[in-house]
């Protein structure tokens, strides 16, 4: 197994220790306040506890639980590992940073991935000697709960860390997307930036409620998107296939995109948003509902799990 280094241990950097750990491999964590490793421990404690409650382990908690240990300085975290996973703070400062420091502390052989959002690999790795080891490894959050990690590689990444990058998350039970060329927001938050600058679009005209615009997509679209992608989805919308459907709903849809206009995400409208949102969900109860989300999800990968243990035992039959 692989010695895992998790630098960050902050809502992404607790989730990749349990999706490491959950695969058998030896973590450990660092972050510089001591007080968010304190923190992050703890919550490992309870997520660990709840996907156990839900059967989603495949071995006792505490087996899981034993493999994570805290690190005292970052050269004692990376010092032996085989992959590092960076989730500092989401700046480029910080990434320049925190990379300059790996690059001189983990063995040659590491790789060194970063859960950044937004920011290329090429932004913080170019002056590196071991630059060709770094590379983006972005999760969702939950990160072990939704399992896509999209892989973005710089110019100069090799492409044997690449592929063991992939073949490492894909044994953990992870998803990963191999993004060929960097680009802004990669591939989940170009989509998800498309649909939340819509959503809030029709809210900011009035056109329906908060409430009624995320019942759309909660009790509409995700109920596909939670086992097929809009690209299949749009595959099966005509018997002719995806040829077919851009033939009916080409022109239509075009006329549709040419209409949305990027959000601006004023104050104003952030502010008119979160009042109307907090009639039923107030501010203070914010933490409640994120406990509530991740057993949610973990209700649903349970759902996914049995659903493709029944389709495997039809087709053994």
């Amino acid at each position: 197994m692989d010695r895992i280094a998790i630098v960050g241990l902050g809502l992404i950097g607790r989730g990749w220790a349990i999706v490491f750990a959950r695969a058998g491999h030896a973590v450990r964590t660092f972050d510089v306040d001591p007080a968010a490793l304190e923190r992050g421990l703890a919550a490992i404690d309870a997520s660990l506890h709840d996907l156990d409650d839900l059967g989603l382990l495949d071995e006792p908690a505490a087996a899981i639980r034993a493999r994570i240990g805290p690190a005292g300085s970052l050269a004692e975290a990376v010092g032996d590992a085989d992959y590092v996973q960076e989730s500092v703070a989401e700046t480029l400062a910080a990434k320049h940073e925190i990379f300059a420091a790996l690059d001189g502390l983990a063995p040659r052989q590491a790789v060194l991935a970063s859960s950044t959002s937004t920011i290329p690999a090429s932004a913080f790795s170019e002056g590196l000697a071991g630059r060709d080891r770094c590379l983006v490894a972005h999760p969702a959050n939950p990160v072990h709960l939704i399992p896509v990690v999209e892989l973005v590689p710089a110019p100069w990444t090799d492409a044997a860390v690449v592929e063991r990058t992939r073949v490492l998350l894909e044994a953990a039970g992870q998803s990963p997307v191999v993004v060929r060329k960097e680009i802004q927001g990669f591939i989940l938050n170009r989509l998800q930036a498309a649909l939340m600058s819509e959503a809030i679009n029709l809210w900011e005209g009035g056109y329906a409620s908060a409430d009624d615009i995320d019942r759309t997509v909660r009790d509409g679209l995700g109920l596909r998107w939670s086992f097929m992608g809009p690209l299949e989805t749009f595959d099966l919308a005509a018997p002719g296939g995806v040829v077919e459907s851009g033939a009916r709903y080409g022109p239509p849809f075009a006329q549709i995109v040419a209409s949305q206009a990027a959000n601006a995400w004023s104050p104003a409208t952030m502010t008119g948003l979160a009042a109307e949102r907090e009639t039923g969900q107030p501010r203070a109860l914010l933490g409640e509902r994120a406990r509530w989300r991740d057993r949610r999800l973990m209700q649903l990968l349970a759902h996914k799990r049995a659903a493709a243990a029944r389709e495997a035992a039809r087709e053994t039959r």
